[in-house]
């Protein structure tokens, strides 16, 4: 980052000719004119904005201007340093959205705020000072660029002592961090906090600080990667790192191969391998054997092959995972490899036989399992639960995979989920089990509440408030002293976690879930009001405020933001969703049934839309509603009450055998849930078949789940049904 300049104009850039269009406006550079300006001609009116600070230089130049309240835009023309070439920022930087497919973000867009995202990467010392009521920024920094103080700490006291010192002594303490003796996760947890796709929890981090501390990493759920966890979009490194086995192993750190300033300590083809000296020693000594490749060619480079070069955004990076090549990962989940990066006139089918002929053993076996189960997580085929469970608890799982699965697992309904969940909050790895904690929120049965207790002592700061948002609806009244002591220590983490970032509309509506979720609706209201601010295109805030107006028996305001919602994402499936039970709650059922329609259609997984849609339509269109009920209940199988309902359709339209067939799955799936017992039993008396109904009360007594009062009502129908079993006999 540094101030724009002529200097820098005339050495670094050159004349732009010409435009460039982007959407319906047109775009320019005008290099002679009062600090250098990018010009906007839209609709025949004309904007400049001047060029005020520059970052970058490596591969691309982007430049910022001073917009309202303080804000640093990156404007919307971006200079190539290779191809010596102006070119359109967002078209260069395209983001990957679920669902959406690859996507531009329109230059305006606060991901291009520099207060906001780029935070603190490109400079030093960096303080946004923002200010929430008055949506401003007064953001200072002490350098541009990664100043020592960045890596060693205040030096105030350094240069006091220094200078205090006798000539040619050195003091025998430096007051300031050394990073000598830092170990290797400390070294790479000092590079990460700028070169990680990751999520702020804390703004404190400081030289020697755990990575999992002050942030979360974004991995596998992300569209910015392949499902093997190559990169797709930007990804800033840290991610394929933490798979990379010479980083697992303890043996290698960033500074190994990277000065402190970041560049690559080895030059030139003759120094191409030593970064892999001393412990490959073997197959550096023997790379053409190891290789298959010449001696003087780059496939015979270690980096050739394990880090292979791909470009995002018309920026370079090497692939810092170091896994070998795997064309058959290509093959099924188009991610790249380095055989064809090189071998550009092969297909991967080619690089797959030459590879597999090479090696006995199959190593892309590994690769391929795991991708494919992420890749079978992103798409929802829950056909593959038990493989993803599986892999999720065992001892050699991939932290990276793992903890992708488990927040891809967040839309499963399947119950089969929660015993995985509640075994990974022992996972060595504060990334897999903080994940976790976040998996199980709201669910606190099966020991799962007692689990999440532990894990908010947990050792890590990401760990703790995981599970203190998990538990932010337990029942107060079930903690003991320490446990409540606990909890409210991790809480308070965790709220100054989602207070950190006041500027990011994400953490503003992630701190309305956790009010809402703790009953503190005012609270609730004000954070996603906040969000709704920040970002005014984003529906979540406004769909999930209206249900806290909902609760607070506001449903004119609901409605409010409902059709606020809609009108900016007219097909949102949960806003239509939510207005639906509004409508329906007001007694418009026609109108329920419209926005239902709309939130199945739009996404035919919402298990609840279609449930709701079932009840309304059951009163006169019977056929229709089994239809849905029973897409619910496909859906997420293992929530009785669709089940239940099913079977009660079935039951009403003449179809009894169909019904008690689905009650008996949903008795093996929730063996406490009483109604179905209930109404299986009911079925068979009203056919005659008393002793199969008296069996069925006699299964449900069994269950130790019952409460008292239905163990009672129980008892008294299987009483009642003896009756009339003997009352012919009496006769």
């Amino acid at each position: 980052m540094q101030a724009f300049t002529w200097e820098l104009a005339r050495k670094e850039l050159t004349a732009m000719s010409g435009e460039i269009k982007v959407g319906q406006a047109s775009y320019g550079v005008d290099l002679t004119g009062d600090g250098g300006q990018i010009w906007e001609r839209a609709g025949g009116d004309e904007r400049r904005y001047r060029i005020e600070q520059v970052m970058g230089g490596k591969n691309v130049y982007y430049f910022l201007t001073r917009l309202e309240r303080g804000r640093l835009q990156v404007l919307p023309l971006a200079y190539d340093v290779r191809k010596r070439e102006w070119l359109d920022t967002g078209a260069s930087a395209m983001r990957h959205f679920a669902g959406l497919g690859e996507q531009a973000v329109p230059w305006r867009d606060p991901l291009y705020t520099f207060n906001t995202s780029c935070y603190g990467c490109h400079v030093s010392q960096l303080a946004t000072h923002y200010d929430l009521k008055t949506d401003t920024y007064n953001t200072t920094w002490g350098e541009g660029g990664i100043n020592c103080e960045t890596c060693h700490g205040p030096s105030g006291e350094h240069v006091r002592v220094c200078k205090a010192a006798a000539a040619g002594e050195k003091p025998a303490d430096l007051k300031i961090i050394s990073t000598k003796a830092f170990t290797a996760e400390q070294h790479n947890a000092s590079c990460s906090g700028c070169h990680a796709k990751a999520s702020v929890i804390t703004n404190g981090f400081g030289p020697g600080d755990r990575f999992f501390d002050h942030f979360d990493l974004v991995v596998l759920e992300s569209p910015d990667f392949y499902p093997d966890g190559r990169d797709l979009g930007e990804n800033y490194t840290y991610t394929s790192w933490r798979m990379n086995p010479c980083a697992k192993s303890g043996q290698l750190h960033c500074v190994k191969c990277h000065t402190s300033s970041g560049r690559y300590r080895f030059k030139g083809a003759e120094e191409a391998n030593v970064a892999c000296l001393p412990c490959h020693e073997e197959r550096v000594k023997g790379a053409t054997a190891h290789t298959h490749h010449k001696g003087d060619s780059p496939g015979n480079q270690c980096v050739g092959c394990h880090m292979p070069m791909t470009e995002f955004a018309r920026m370079r990076r090497s692939d810092h995972s170091m896994l070998p090549p795997t064309p058959a990962a290509t093959i099924a989940l188009k991610s790249p490899s380095a055989c064809n990066l090189c071998h550009s006139d092969k297909d991967a089918a080619w690089a797959d036989q030459e590879v597999r002929a090479w090696h006995k053993e199959d190593y892309q076996a590994p690769v391929l399992r795991r991708g494919g189960l992420v890749a079978a997580a992103r798409e929802r085929d829950w056909s593959k639960l038990p493989e993803m469970l599986a892999y999720i608890g065992e001892a050699n799982r991939e932290e990276v995979f793992a903890t992708s699965l488990i927040r891809l697992l967040g839309v499963c309904a399947d119950a089969r989920k929660w015993p995985a969940l509640i075994q990974a909050l022992k996972d060595p790895s504060p990334l897999v089990r903080g994940a976790a904690a976040s998996g199980l929120g709201g669910y606190f049965g099966e020991g799962s509440g007692a689990a999440l207790l532990v894990a908010a002592g947990d050792e890590y700061r990401l760990v703790r408030i995981r599970a203190a948002d998990a538990l932010a609806g337990y029942p107060a009244q079930q903690l003991s002293n320490q446990e409540a002591a606990r909890l409210a220590a991790a809480s308070a983490e965790l709220e100054a976690s989602l207070k950190a970032r006041p500027d990011d509309w994400s953490s503003q509506y992630n701190l309305g879930n956790y009010y809402g979720d703790r009953g503190e609706l005012d609270l609730s209201v004000q954070a996603y009001q906040a969000a709704s601010k920040l970002r005014p295109d984003a529906v979540a805030p406004l769909s999930n405020v209206a249900l806290v107006y909902a609760r607070l028996g506001r449903n004119e305001l609901a409605e409010e933001c409902l059709t606020k919602a809609l009108t900016i994402e007219p097909l949102n499936a949960v806003a239509n969703m939510n207005l639906a039970l509004l409508r329906a709650e007001e007694g418009d059922l026609k109108g329920a049934e419209r926005c239902l329609r709309i939130a199945v259609k739009s996404d035919p997984t919402l298990a609840q839309a279609a449930y709701n849609l079932a009840v309304i339509l059951s009163t006169d269109r019977m056929a229709e509603a089994i239809e849905c009920c029973g897409r619910a209940y496909r859906l997420q199988p293992r929530e009785p009450k669709y089940g239940y309902t099913l079977a009660f359709y079935l039951n009403q339209s003449g179809s009894d055998a169909e019904g008690a067939k689905v009650l008996r799955e949903v008795i093996a799936q929730s063996p406490g849930y009483v109604s179905a017992y209930e109404l299986l039993a009911s079925i068979h008396a009203k056919g005659g078949r008393l002793d199969e109904a008296m069996e069925v009360y006699r299964q449900a007594l069994g269950r130790r789940e019952l409460t008292p009062a239905d163990r009672q009502s129980l008892q008294m129908k299987l009483r009642a049904l003896g009756e009339m079993r003997r009352e012919p006999m009496g006769r």
